[in-house]
């Protein structure tokens, strides 16, 4: 039983739920991205580059062929297109998160630069000072 109650603790701490979090929130920002891309950036990339649908393109290694039964056997195809999508998809990605990144290491800095409020001393710090004071004179 001690066991599950060590794994009870550890899955329970805040730095994992923290990164659960993250993990599923980046999951769903790959997929946002991604669909950006597919449906916004990539389109233009292809108009500028003469309509081209940039993700349909392939070097095709072996044509489709029928086999000795009749059957259809694939094309061999090295899909360059959908790596290049995905090189697109990846930069975007990274380039967001530096930006927020970034961001984040700003506020951190204004944070330890903005000048900390002084305390009012407390009732025997007061005690010592008049002390001092007086021993002073």
């Amino acid at each position: 039983m001690g066991m599950m109650k060590e794994f009870k603790e550890f899955a329970m701490k805040g730095n994992l739920v923290d990164m659960a979090i993250a993990f599923v929130m980046g999951g769903a920002f790959g997929k946002v991205t991604a669909s950006f891309i597919e449906g916004c950036v990539m389109p233009i990339v292809g108009l500028l580059m003469g309509g081209v649908d940039l993700s349909k393109r392939e070097f095709i290694l072996k044509e489709a062929t029928k086999n000795e039964l009749g059957k259809d056997v694939a094309a061999v195809t090295i899909k360059y297109g959908v790596f290049l999508t995905t090189v697109i998809d990846f930069i975007v990605v990274a380039f967001v998160m530096f930006m927020v990144i970034k961001a984040i290491n700003r506020m951190k800095k204004k944070e330890e630069t903005a000048p900390a409020a002084l305390a009012e001393p407390s009732s025997t710090d007061k005690l010592l000072t008049e002390i001092r004071d007086s021993l002073k004179k």
